[in-house]
This record gives C-alpha cells, sequence and structure tokens, in this order.
C-alpha cells in the first residue's frame, strides 16, 4: 500500500504547489493595484506609505524568523549561529532586496501605470543574467540574448504608448522602477550562499525584518512624527492589506510552492503576475486595455520564459 500512496501523494503536492504558486503570484501583483489607490488621498507620499506597510509588517517577518528555529528543530536540524560576515550579508541583503527596492518601486508607482511598472520588475531573471555578466564574467548565450532582447522590447512598446498619454514623467517612473528591478536583482545574485546556509525562510524573514527597520528609521529622519498616522484611514486600511496579504501571505505561499514544485516551475507560474496586475488595473484603476499593453506583455512573457528556460 506505501508505494500507491506515494503515487498518490506525489500529484497532489504538485497540485498544491501550482495553486500556491499562482496564488502568491497574484498576491505579489496587487501591491501596486494598493499603491496606486493610496496616491489618490491627499498627503500621502513613497516615504509614508512604504513606512506603514513596513511597520505593519514588521511583527509578521519577526514571527517568522522565530518560527523557522523550531521549524528546523521538528525536523532534527540544526539553527545555524549568525556570524558577523552571516549579519553584514543580512544587512547587505536588506538594503538591496527589500528596502531599496521597496522603496524605488513605491517612487516611482506615483508616475507610470501599475501595469507598466509590473512589466519592468518583471524583467528581474533577464537583469540577473546581466549582473552575472558583469560581476561573474558569464556568458550570454544566444538564445538568451534573444529573449531578453524580445522582453526589452515589449516594456519598451508600452513606455512609449504610456509616454504619448501622460508624459515626461513617465521616464522618471520608469527609471526608478527599473533601479528597483536592478536592486532586487543585486539581492538574488548575492543571496545564494546565504540561502544554502541560513535556509531560504530564515533569510527572507531577517533581511525584510533589517528593510522594515530601515523604511522606519527613513521616515523618521524625514518627516514629523506626528504626521505618521495623519492619513485617510482608507490610506491605513490599504497599508494594511498591502501588509498582509500583498507581502506577508505571498512570501509565505511562494516559498511553500517553492518546496514542493521547485524554483523554476514556481518561477515559471509566476507569470501569470503580470498579467493580473493589468486585469486589476483595468478594473480597479480605470487603466486603459488596449494593444500596445497586450503586446508588449505578451513580449515581456515570451522573452522571459525563453531567458528562464535556458538558464
Amino acid at each position: 500500500m506505501a508505494p500507491v500512496q506515494s503515487a498518490q501523494a506525489a500529484p497532489k503536492s504538485i497540485a498544491t504547489g501550482l495553486a500556491l504558486a499562482i496564488a502568491g503570484a497574484i498576491a505579489f501583483s496587487g501591491k501596486a493595484i494598493i499603491v496606486k489607490l493610496a496616491y489618490r488621498y491627499p498627503g500621502v507620499d513613497a516615504v509614508s506609505l512604504i513606512m506603514l506597510r513596513m511597520l505593519m509588517a514588521l511583527p509578521f517577518f519577526l514571527a517568522i524568523v522565530w518560527w523557522t528555529g523550531p521549524r528546523a528543530r521538528r525536523r532534527g536540524q540544526d539553527v545555524v549561529a549568525l556570524t558577523p560576515k552571516d549579519k553584514l550579508g543580512i544587512l547587505g541583503l536588506g538594503i538591496t532586496g527589500y528596502y531599496l527596492a521597496s522603496f524605488l518601486d513605491f517612487a516611482g508607482l506615483a508616475y507610470i501605470s501599475a501595469s507598466l511598472e509590473r512589466l519592468i520588475l518583471y524583467l528581474n531573471p533577464t537583469l540577473v543574467v546581466l549582473l552575472g555578466m558583469a560581476l561573474y564574467g558569464k556568458k550570454v548565450t544566444l538564445p538568451q540574448g534573444v529573449g531578453m532582447a524580445i522582453s526589452y522590447g515589449g516594456v519598451l512598446l508600452v513606455f512609449g504608448h504610456e509616454v504619448t498619454l501622460a508624459g515626461g514623467h513617465v521616464a522618471l517612473g520608469a527609471a526608478l522602477v527599473l533601479g528597483s528591478a536592478i536592486s532586487y536583482a543585486l539581492y538574488l545574485s548575492y543571496s545564494g550562499e546565504l540561502v544554502q546556509r541560513l535556509g531560504s525562510l530564515r533569510l527572507v524573514g531577517l533581511a525584510t525584518s533589517v528593510a522594515c527597520v530601515l523604511c522606519i528609521a527613513q521616515f523618521v529622519l524625514l518627516r514629523p512624527l506626528d504626521t505618521a498616522f495623519a492619513v485617510a484611514p482608507e490610506v491605513l486600511w490599504l497599508s494594511l492589506l498591502n501588509a498582509t496579504a500583498c507581502t506577508v501571505v505571498p512570501v509565505l505561499m511562494v516559498m511553500m510552492a517553492i518546496e514542493r514544485i521547485g524554483s523554476g516551475l514556481a518561477a515559471q507560474v509566476g507569470m501569470v503576475g503580470p498579467m493580473s496586475t493589468i486585469l486589476m488595473g483595468v478594473l480597479l484603476l480605470d487603466e486603459p486595455m488596449n494593444l500596445w499593453v497586450v503586446a508588449g506583455t505578451v513580449l515581456v512573457l515570451l522573452g522571459v520564459y525563453v531567458v528562464s528556460s535556458r538558464r
């Protein structure tokens, strides 16, 4: 009976992993929609929005860090003590992967549509390939080069169309979001060793907690403390939704999906992210759904698929 049960359990685990990966990608993509909705209220900027999001998310990430200890012990694993080198690595990854990437993303969303933002961020696998070439001397294959050209062509298509509608501020917003994507690509490029040593969930919890503290400190330095919650109640509720449903929950979903189906398949399933952002943008933000956006999205997804499959 054991082999039969095992054979039945495998498809169930794969189905669960696929469902978690899809739900996580859609939840992640909702962040841009929530930020765009919050920008409609007076007195809201990137500094205040990211502070509220990280302030509300911090207790959850600290709980994740704590939970990884009992989880490891139940599995008969040792909890690795943090060395000074580990702490410096976590600090650096927290700055690049979550603080800087998040702040630049929030700032860029003030100028561009959620659809264009998601397409730029989805270029991340191509940026990792380019960073590998620049930092480690890795060669870019011809299929990878073709895939990157297709992806960037798709982003330029949507960008060019948006510039004609919204003007020069689109260039600033696109540059900020591209900076966010590059910052997160740096995080991915340098996180491999620490992931192997500490585990993905523990590393995410630690690095994100560092980013939360930095975002809160940034607000304290740049804004009067009495303005921290001097926003519309709707902004506070949107920030809570962003911190939980679009930050903490998808992190856990994606990690659990990777455990079941692997990082490669989870990344491929993540292609639903840009499409869900565009759909939510149309339904909730009245963003246009036209041939330019559809064509650009198809090109970006096709190019990223080519690059990812060749990696």
